[in-house]
């Protein structure tokens, strides 16, 4: 079983899905829409792996640059939030917990790559 998977972030993601889909043969696995219809998190698998994708304007916080993040699921997100900070990463997004039951935190890393870390396993 992964801990690490990769997330995109498209501006249109029922589409990346549609393309993912029908273009790359990815199988959808999972899609949540937020109460517009929009797309906020769809889980697709190529084979045995997995990629999450969410819309542009999510409910995480996201900078305006990341299109793309690895996220890591940990066990004890706070310990890890404050060994990173005491390490002097960057934290774009402080720990929280989310609507779908993961404690979310992101940081940037020292070439400006933003890593996110949750307890959500999908």
């Amino acid at each position: 079983m992964s801990s690490i998977y990769p997330v995109f972030r498209y501006p249109d993601a029922r589409a990346a899905v549609a393309f993912l889909r029908d273009a790359f043969g990815f199988t959808v696995q999972q899609v949540d829409e937020d109460s517009d219809g929009n797309v906020r998190h769809a889980e697709l698998r190529y084979g045995d792996d997995l990629v999450m994708l969410a819309g542009g304007d999510g409910p995480q916080v996201r900078p305006a640059d990341d299109d793309y993040r690895i996220y890591v699921v940990v066990e004890d997100i706070d310990a890890h939030h404050k060994r990173a900070a005491a390490a002097g990463a960057e934290i774009v997004a402080e720990p929280f917990d989310t609507d779908y039951g993961s404690r979310d935190y992101a940081a940037r890393d020292v070439a400006g790559n933003v890593w996110s870390f949750g307890t959500y396993r999908p």
